[in-house]
Parts: structure tokens; C-alpha cells; sequence
């Protein structure tokens, strides 16, 4: 994981794509960062929750970011000098039992980050113990798939080992297939007040080129890779043949991306 987010970490949220921005404003704005708390941010990646968090809270707050790969962490740190925000600092750390920062936070924010750990539950129970009394934790996963987004991604079935197949992040199997399923596992965890909150964001293209340069952007580079090299050719030209039967006059291609916060509190 940490290697194929290295080799992300130049271009991921980097190919002018609306996708991770408004994804982790959600989470942001259901959070609702205060002046001067402390915050963790696990799996931060390229900062998209991180950096308008550190913003809102302050000078006076602090704001932490891990992730798994040092690519990201060296991002991240740029984007936070060149954005003039001294109150952030980045470690690589394991989302799984981070054991590099300090407790207690006032909040924890992790954005598409859960179905990548191999023991959820336990993560998050890690996570609680960072979590001061009635501290908030904040959780994004993807909702139902477009089915027209899933009908493109479906040229890459025949070449993914099963794990690949049947991946958490597909949101189309287990916990994270449904509202009741995110709540349960917070729950198990031991936090209180679990709620849920949906959004829908729309994806735009323009153009499928900039599809292909998105896919090779953010973990789906996984699949081109799983894919044999003497046939990505034919596999991106038939990806690009059911993109055109929805683009737009001017090339542009939409879907929908589905959204699900998972929100909690540690109890007292």
C-alpha cells in the first residue's frame, strides 16, 4: 500500500479532476472544525481534509496528519508551507495502531482511509484511545456506485486477482455496502452517537484522456497494473468506447459519486 501510494503522491488529487476536494469538504463541514482544537487526520494523503482543518482551527490548534507513505507525507508538508499554515505537522505512521502521535485529540477525520486496513474495527478502536472523553470521530466511504461509472470500471474484471475484485472500496460488499453496516462498526468499536450522513458528488471529465490520466492518479492504478502490459492498449479503447456513449457535445464525460460520513463521538 505504502508503495503504490509513493508512486501516486506526485499527481493523486493532482490532474485536474474535482474528486478528493469536495469528497473531504464534506467531511470537514459535517465535523465542524472550533478554534484551537487538536485534530488527527489518519490516511491525510495529499491534505485534502489536513490543510482546510488546520486553516479553520487556527494558530492556536494543531493539526496532525499520517499516512502510510512518505510520498504523501512530503507532499502534504509542501502544500502546508507553500499555503503558510504552521500549525500542521505529517509523520508516517500506520492508519491500522498509530503509534507515532500523542493523544488526546478533540477530533479524528479519516477519509476514504477504513476499507484499507485489514481490521477495521480494531483500527478504530485504536483510534478512540486518542480520542479525548465526548472527542469526535469522522468517517468517508464511497456510497452505491454509479451504475455507469461501474459499467465503464468493468473492462478490467476479466485481469483483477478476486481480492481486487471484491475490493472494501467498491462499498459492494460487507460493512461498508450499507449505512447500518459503517454504523455497526463504529459501533463494535465502542463509540457513541453514530450517525450517518450521504452525499452525492459529481465527477466531471473532459475528456476521456483525462479519465485515463485520472484512473492512473489514485489507487485505481492498482487495476491498469493488474492488467498485462501488451493489452492496456486494448483495454483503454474499449474503457473510451463506453465512455463515449455518455459524453457530453463537448467530449466532457459525468458521474456520480456517492458518499457516506460515518460520524461518532467517544463517550464519556
Amino acid at each position: 500500500m505504502a508503495s503504490l501510494f509513493d508512486a501516486l503522491s506526485e499527481t493523486y488529487d493532482a490532474v485536474g479532476v474535482d474528486f478528493f476536494q469536495p469528497i473531504a469538504s464534506g467531511l470537514v463541514a459535517q465535523m465542524a472544525p472550533q478554534r484551537g482544537e487538536s485534530w488527527l487526520d489518519i490516511g491525510c494523503g495529499r491534505g485534502a481534509v489536513l490543510l482546510p482543518v488546520a486553516d479553520l482551527i487556527g494558530a492556536s490548534g494543531s493539526a496532525v496528519g499520517l499516512d502510510i507513505s512518505p510520498g504523501m507525507v512530503k507532499q502534504t508538508r509542501r502544500l502546508a508551507e507553500e499555503a503558510g499554515l504552521l500549525n500542521v505537522a505529517c509523520i508516517v505512521d500506520d492508519a491500522q495502531a498509530p503509534s507515532l502521535v500523542d493523544g488526546p485529540f478533540d477530533a479524528i477525520s479519516a477519509c476514504l482511509v477504513l476499507f484499507f486496513l485489514a481490521d477495521p474495527v480494531a483500527a478504530l478502536r485504536n483510534w478512540m484511545t486518542l480520542l479525548r472523553p465526548e472527542g469526535r470521530l469522522g468517517v468517508t466511504t464511497f456510497g452505491p456506485v454509479d451504475p455507469r461509472w461501474q459499467y465503464v470500471d468493468e473492462v478490467f474484471a476479466p485481469y483483477l486477482p478476486p481480492a481486487m475484485k471484491d475490493a472494501r472500496t467498491t462499498g459492494k460488499v460487507g460493512p461498508f455496502e450499507s449505512d447500518e453496516g459503517m454504523e455497526a462498526l463504529l459501533s463494535q468499536a465502542g463509540i457513541s452517537q453514530v450517525h450517518t450522513v450521504t452525499a452525492s458528488i459529481p465527477v466531471r471529465f473532459e475528456s476521456a484522456w483525462q479519465w485515463h490520466a485520472f484512473t492512473w492518479s489514485v489507487g485505481q492504478r492498482a487495476m491498469w497494473l493488474a492488467v498485462p502490459e501488451d493489452v492496456r492498449g486494448d483495454v483503454r479503447n474499449e474503457a473510451e468506447l463506453r465512455l463515449a456513449e455518455f459524453a457530453e457535445p463537448d467530449g466532457s464525460i459525468s458521474f456520480t459519486q456517492n458518499i457516506r460520513h460515518t460520524l461518532g463521538i467517544r463517550p464519556v
